[in-house]
């Protein structure tokens, strides 16, 4: 019972010293989450990055092969050219696309939706042989070219045909995160920066665009990471001069049965992109904040 005051009534009794015995609650929550995430992500990683330094037998040789070996460096570098030339291709195209689905009216955003969920029922398979058939010599583009009166170009077994075949399949991971944030975007802004005489143009990048940007880095960290990954779409669309990392990767493990330099080709990939994901967290931390004042 609480201690009682005869003039003013109960008088509340001080809080209990320590965290309440409840506030253990959401950590049990998230323990299966967490427990799944251990075991389907951090031992297949610990596995890899054990076997990179064990087999065939402990050092650092796998490593060292991997950096003696300049093909090993030119395609590491073209991994990253080409998820940074996908990503932009994605941020380009996706960018008006989820700006015409804050736009329009609820009939008209529900079908822009279904377009961008669609490719997600289709297997990634078969929307890369889909881009085999219209990119190949004698494809559907090549053919309407000529029909038109120009000369067929090359795409398929390029690194152009890899870029588009990839940006195509990422390109829904770009337009979610940048709907999300522009439907909270008032367009009345727009309207408003306009009745105080500025131009449609300058309206739109000093008071739309700025507002936007937190969708924008979103989308492009999110499509430059699983473009790094990619396997399929490189093996099927591109060439010598356009292999990527997962393909040597697979060369490695499954055809030579090097676990130790697959595993040192996995890990390099990994720590490189922690480390330019760490050298753009400022930019984008700053960013963020400068967004949020505005």
């Amino acid at each position: 019972m609480s201690a009682s005051d005869p003039t003013n009534g109960p008088v509340a009794q001080p809080a209990a010293e320590g965290r309440p015995r409840w506030a253990w609650r959401p950590f049990a929550l998230a323990l299966p989450a967490l427990v799944l995430l251990v075991a389907v992500i951090g031992y297949p990683l610990f596995t890899i990055v054990l076997r990179s330094l064990s087999e065939p037998q402990w050092g650092l040789q796998n490593y060292a092969w991997f950096f003696g070996a300049s093909v090993n460096l030119t395609v590491l570098q073209r991994t990253f050219a080409i998820s940074a030339w996908v990503t932009l291709v994605c941020v380009i195209a996706a960018y008006p696309y989820a700006y015409l689905m804050t736009a329009v009216g609820p009939r008209i955003r529900l079908a822009l939706v279904l377009c961008v969920l669609i490719p997600f029922w289709v297997s990634g398979v078969v929307r890369t042989l889909s881009w085999v058939i219209l990119l190949q010599d004698s494809g559907v583009i090549n053919s309407v070219l000529r029909a038109a009166g120009f000369d067929g170009i090359k795409l398929i077994r390029t690194q152009t045909g890899v870029v588009i075949g990839m940006a195509q399949v990422l390109l829904p991971f770009m337009i979610l995160p940048l709907y999300s944030v522009m439907k909270g975007i008032d367009l009345r802004l727009m309207r408003a920066a306009q009745s105080l005489g500025a131009r449609p143009s300058r309206a739109f990048f000093t008071v739309y665009l700025p507002l936007s940007l937190p969708g924008v880095y979103a989308g492009a960290i999110i499509v430059f990471i699983l473009a790094l990954g990619f396997y399929i779409t490189p093996a099927l669309l591109g060439g010598p001069r356009s292999t990527m990392l997962s393909t040597l990767v697979q060369t490695q493990v499954l055809s030579l049965l090097q676990w130790g330099r697959g595993g040192a080709m996995g890990v390099v990939l990994l720590v490189a992109t922690f480390a330019l994901l760490a050298l753009a967290a400022p930019v984008m931390r700053s960013r963020y904040r400068e967004a949020g004042r505005r």
